[in-house]
């Protein structure tokens, strides 16, 4: 059995909120499969990516006296058939020497699984001595669009059921985490022999959503069987959107709607996150040469972004036209 896994985007309270996390979470691919593996195995390779029309995607850069750095807001679950690799992204990639993602190895299921087994499970406390018998009669009939039961899952935390189940509109609708961006450019970058950096560790992903509070996790799959059917509306506006470049409403969609609906988890996944990565970037600053950084979208925009932070200490950063 597979259970895929990517991030809940729906239309109300917490679960809306996760919309951002489809851009602001690589943790979305690296799940991939894990839940399942868990329990039982199975993984994919990536696929690759069209060339896109127009203009594509934003991309920024940061520079200073002998530092040049690219910053390009990526989404973690795409159709296959999604093109976003423009002509200047590509020249900034390949100008690069050091590729920086969320995670280094986001592809890396002998490492997830583990994780999983660790954070993930709570056979202990099942899922059925937390919901009530409607709720289970729910989670039931939503695992069958996964190949799964409400038994099967009744090991796992909320936070990790509610991501399991989140897949099944999705691939539905023809996304998959295999078809994200950094699969694409981590396979270019190895190909190109360029060295593969990290912001963060897969234990310190999982760690960020395993550690939310208990009524947090549970708020968080109850909406996602009330609302799972309307994932693929949400992200559809999201894509387009960061496809066609249009960060106010990648802004709007993905970054406001978390913090009005969700503020504890707009704090946790995207504030403190984006104050840990200016930092590291500014460190970046301080050596030499060019490097490509690709993060999820919902990084690159709104008041709180790595940009805005950036700029906010003094840093230039400029678009990429």
């Amino acid at each position: 059995m597979k259970l895929s896994a990517v991030l809940k985007t729906s239309a109300s309270n917490l679960a809306r909120a996760a919309v951002g996390a489809a851009g602001g979470l690589a943790l979305f691919f690296a799940i991939s499969g894990a839940p399942g593996q868990a329990l039982a195995q199975d993984a994919a390779p990536a696929a690759a990516h069209p060339a896109i029309q127009g203009q594509g995607p934003a991309l920024w850069v940061v520079k200073d006296a002998d530092s040049t750095l690219y910053l390009f807001g990526s989404i973690h679950v795409l159709r296959p058939t999604t093109g976003w690799a423009s002509p200047r992204v590509t020249q900034a990639f390949d100008s690069a020497s050091d590729i920086w993602f969320e995670i280094s190895n986001p592809d890396d299921q002998a490492a997830i699984i583990p994780l999983i087994q660790q954070h993930g499970l709570s056979p202990q406390t099942p899922l059925s001595s937390r919901l009530t018998p409607e709720e289970v009669a729910e989670l039931d009939e939503a695992a069958k669009a996964i190949g799964a039961s409400a038994a099967q899952m009744d090991i796992m935390k909320p936070w990790l059921a509610a991501l399991s189940l989140s897949v099944a509109p999705l691939v539905k609708a023809g996304y998959d985490p295999k078809s994200g961006v950094e699969m694409a450019l981590k396979a270019r970058a190895e190909a190109a022999g360029k060295p593969i950096h990290g912001f963060e560790t897969l234990d310190k992903q999982i760690g960020m959503l395993a550690n939310l509070p208990d009524d947090t996790q549970l708020a968080f799959l109850r909406e996602t069987l009330k609302n799972y059917d309307e994932a693929t509306t949400m992200l559809d506006t999201m894509v387009s959107a960061w496809a066609q470049g249009d960060v106010a409403t990648l802004d709007r969609v993905a970054v406001q709607e978390m913090k009005s609906d969700s503020p504890e988890l707009y704090k946790v996944l995207l504030v403190e996150r984006n104050t840990d990565w200016a930092n590291q970037i500014q460190t970046l600053l301080q050596g030499s040469g060019t490097a490509f950084i690709a993060v999820g979208a919902a990084h690159l925009a709104g008041e709180d972004s790595v940009q805005a932070i950036l700029k906010s200490r003094g840093v230039t950063v400029e678009p990429v036209q």
